[in-house]
């Protein structure tokens, strides 16, 4: 019997050899087990982030599980037979699950087949879209140019780096401090780019909701730009995190992304498509700010738009103070805090994993290099903030926004409901 891993490696290496349908049909004759696995891999489209295997051999069952004590948000449960389920609308991909669970029956969802199908296919242009964590991710020397080329090599028709388009996220919410900060019993709850934090606002404490700037995360700004310029465009973000795969589907949101990739699923396809990273070319095109770039670790958005903030508006008398909630737990504490009214910070950012995005889940390297890796790429931006990009205001203008200031727009493409 083999493992979901294993099935998931036979598939990656067998597309790239161009024998997919063959070791399909191989597996769906072998054992009930490998045919479940493979079932999963091949029709993730409607399963929640994490899913579990078989019952079987479970150990946990029937005393409370470790991954059921570990959920934050109650989404799992045992059935009356004890069978441990993952509840598909409550799931937000915080993967606490996955790193308690000793039985290994909990394992990630994994899309890769349905976008294979996709760039194999060739009916739409297909971008990735690249998480601002990534730097060092893959080997250190890899630059973001040399990612690009490999993109393209395994069938992307382009890749763009989000800290371009959290450039322009960190204008929007710079100027949304400028206009709800007016006295200091104000504040706003930040970041919009970390799905866990502004899910667990919305779930459990949904008072504070009209303290959320009204931004869509990022990865979701990232997707609709494409999709504006390229309207038959498909669009595949990849990053460390599993929760991004519950962003991308929801309501009012899910127009922007089609698929997610984690990194540890593009390291294993550039493995089975034969890529080695440092021995290609060079295709260099995202200019982002030091703001963009630092987006991926904990402070990130609040040192971002605090620089932005002082830019455009110098003259402000009350400054942005912020404070940062540093993994899930913490989150869960600050807004209780905020809630008791025991904060007195104006700017308040969670982020869902320990260090932010570089603490992701499905991150290759550990939070601390990561960290380091993302604060050297950005102090090697050519621009400190934003408002000093030229290549954020270009691409402003190709998308309509005649200034800055109508980012403020309420029928924006950077704008979300609460």
């Amino acid at each position: 019997m083999k493992t979901y891993d294993d099935i998931f490696q036979q598939l990656i290496h067998a597309a790239y050899r161009g024998n997919l349908t063959d070791t399909i049909n191989s597996l769906r004759n072998s054992g009930k087990a490998d045919q479940e696995k493979l079932e999963l891999l091949l029709h993730p489209e409607n399963l929640s982030p994490v899913v579990h295997l078989s019952q079987d051999d479970c150990s946990c069952s029937p005393a409370p599980s470790p991954c059921e004590v570990a959920c934050l948000f109650s989404a799992i449960e045992k059935d009356a037979k004890g069978h441990v389920l993952v509840s598909t609308e409550a799931c937000v991909g915080c993967a606490r699950c996955l790193e308690s669970c000793t039985s290994g029956h909990l394992v990630d969802r994994r899309d890769f087949v349905p976008l294979f199908e996709e760039l194999s296919s060739r009916k739409h242009p297909v971008y990735a879209m690249l998480a601002p964590a990534f730097v060092g991710q893959f080997t250190s020397d890899v630059s973001p140019g040399k990612l690009r080329t490999a993109f393209k090599k395994i069938g992307f028709y382009g890749m763009m780096e989000v800290a371009l388009v959290a450039d322009i996220l960190t204008l929007k919410e710079a100027f949304e401090f400028d206009r709800a900060i007016q006295n200091d019993r104000d504040f706003l709850l930040t970041s919009c780019c970390c799905p866990m934090w502004v899910a667990m606002i919305r779930k459990t404490y949904h008072k504070l909701i009209p303290h959320l700037p009204a931004s869509v995360s990022p990865m979701v700004a990232c997707g609709r730009i494409i999709k504006h310029l390229h309207p038959e465009a498909k669009t595949v973000f990849i990053g460390p995190c599993i929760a991004k795969k519950v962003e991308a589907k929801e309501a009012d949101i899910k127009d922007a992304v089609d698929y997610v990739l984690t990194f540890q699923e593009i390291q294993d396809i550039f493995k089975a498509a034969e890529i080695c990273l440092p021995t290609l070319e060079e295709d260099e095109r995202d200019h982002s700010s030091r703001g963009g770039r630092i987006y991926a670790r904990t402070g990130g958005v609040s040192s971002a738009v605090s620089d932005t903030l002082a830019r455009l508006r110098p003259d402000r008398t009350i400054p942005l103070r912020s404070e940062q909630a540093n993994g899930i737990l913490a989150c869960k504490k600050m807004l209780k805090d905020v809630q008791n009214g025991e904060i007195r910070a104006n700017f308040i950012e969670g982020m869902g994993c320990v260090g932010g995005c570089v603490g992701g889940p499905k991150s290759l390297i550990k939070g601390d290099l990561a960290t380091e890796y993302v604060n050297e790429y950005g102090n090697e931006a050519p621009y400190e903030t934003p408002a000093d990009n030229p290549f954020v205001l270009q691409l402003l203008d190709r998308l309509g926004y005649a200034t800055l200031e109508t980012l403020l727009s309420h029928e924006s493409m950077f704008t979300r409901k609460f």
